[in-house]
């Protein structure tokens, strides 16, 4: 009996020595969950970073919509003085600041009740050899547009010395077109017209000259133009004398 508890406690003491060295040798294997939970945790920062950057986007989209809303306002960039009593005289309709943004510019101007003598001069009604109505339609100008008023101002005598004189009253009109269209807070400098002489523009905001006309109301947009309506008929140098 002795012996065989000896062989039994040998046994015993054996048997936990196997288990002591295999624990202390052998670490445990990494499994495919611990493999796929690294994985995961690295597809969440990607996610997360997509997230990131999708909030910005939206960000961007909305400083871009608010932006484009501005361009898309036909009253935005509305500069002088007088632009209150315009949208008084004419708050609605196709010559309203909304309705000339819709049509091109020789179009646009035959609809404002403020312009009818320039749209008569333009459209060959003054003299049928100087018809630009085409010409201004199908190009990008900045117009500057005498008011009725501001052909008031003109001796009549003048006015119909100038409509009976085709290659006269063409360089009067074209000098009142800058090729392009031209902001209120890009218009200030001097600027060659499609007449091919410089008209010089200063001031800034509704203190906006051109030449010695001021303005009335300017930044009126059309489809292809950008319409400052002003108080004076400009004369080029060459129609002077």
């Amino acid at each position: 009996m002795r012996t065989a508890s000896k062989f039994l406690g040998i046994g015993t003491i054996a048997l936990l020595g196997l288990t002591a060295c295999g624990g202390a040798d052998d670490e445990a294997p990494e499994t495919d969950q611990d493999a796929m939970t690294e994985e995961d945790m690295a597809q969440d920062d990607a996610m997360d970073d997509d997230a990131e950057d999708m909030d910005e986007s939206d960000d961007m989209d909305e400083d871009m919509d608010e932006d484009s809303d501005e361009d898309m306002d036909p009253a935005a960039n509305l500069v002088g003085a007088a632009c209150e009593d315009y949208a008084e005289q004419v708050p609605e309709g196709d010559g309203s600041v909304d309705g000339m943004a819709q049509d091109p510019v020789a179009t646009a101007a035959s609809n404002n009740p403020m312009l009818t003598t320039l749209t008569s001069a333009v459209s060959g009604e003054l003299n049928p050899d100087v018809d630009l109505v085409d010409t201004l339609n199908s190009d990008e100008f900045t117009v500057l547009a005498p008011t009725d008023d501001a052909f008031g101002e003109v001796p009549e005598e003048d006015l119909n010395a100038l409509a009976e004189d085709a290659d006269a009253l063409a360089d009067v009109l074209t000098y009142h077109v800058i090729p392009g269209q031209l902001s209120p807070d890009e218009i200030e400098g001097e600027h060659e017209t499609v007449n091919g002489a410089t008209v010089t523009i200063t001031g800034e905001g509704e203190d906006l000259m051109f030449d010695e006309a001021g303005l009335v109301c300017g930044g009126v947009q059309t489809d292809n133009a950008v319409v400052y309506m002003i108080d004076g008929v400009l004369m080029p140098a060459a129609a002077e004398e």
